[in-house]
């Protein structure tokens, strides 16, 4: 089948992108409201972009209601926002935080999802999650017909559960950090409703 993507309204196009483009890892993004208390929501338009600085990319659309998500409204240029990697088991609560809530309701004390706090930082961590990048807004650009903000955020500082490092002799000679991926099972993002965890682990070695 040959699918005529210009043919197609932005919601149809949106509907086939997000069932073909999969697995998508999703940014499990902590901010804060105005009124200090904490926003919680995932998206799973994300991934790294830069590695100096560190950026990753955020896409963020509108609400049903077609105002600016409460996340858009909290992440301006400097602002602090926390970027968790959320595991397969959290794939409800992953959820319910995705819910249209007005501005300033918290996702976290609505799920009664349990923080940490970080020395030297504003915002405390979600406790439960393997990982987590502790970020400021780098920049913001808007685009497309229906628009979608683009935001930049730099990670300043990255935490790993320690039992999702493998301490193998290999790594300790050469002082790279090793990921046990199946240690933190990600939770990854499919079409519709649908979710996935990982299955089997291979590598392969990049030729020279």
């Amino acid at each position: 089948m040959h699918i005529d993507l210009s043919a197609l309204s932005s919601n149809r196009v949106y509907h086939l992108m997000t069932q073909t483009i999969i697995p998508r890892p999703i940014a499990w993004v902590l901010s804060l409201n105005e009124d200090k208390s904490h926003n919680l929501a995932p998206f799973s338009y994300f991934n790294a972009v830069c590695s100096d600085p560190p950026l990753m990319m955020l896409s963020m659309g509108k609400k049903p209601d077609g105002s600016a998500k409460d996340t858009v409204t909290n992440l301006q240029v400097g602002a602090e926002c926390i970027v968790h990697i959320a595991h397969a088991a959290q794939a409800e609560i992953v959820t319910r935080t995705a819910a249209s809530m007005p501005y300033g309701d918290s996702e976290v004390t609505a799920n009664n999802v349990v923080l940490t706090p970080q020395e030297d930082w504003p915002l405390p961590r979600i406790k439960d999650c393997p990982i987590a990048y502790y970020c400021k807004v780098h920049s913001i650009q808007e685009l497309g017909n229906t628009p979608q903000q683009l935001v930049f955020v730099e990670a300043l500082s990255l935490y790993v559960d320690d039992r999702a490092i493998q301490n193998t002799e290999e790594n300790q000679q050469d002082g790279r950090m090793t990921i046990d991926a199946l240690a933190i099972n990600p939770l990854a993002r499919l079409g519709a409703a649908q979710y996935a965890s990982l299955g089997k682990v291979f590598s392969k070695v990049r030729p020279d």
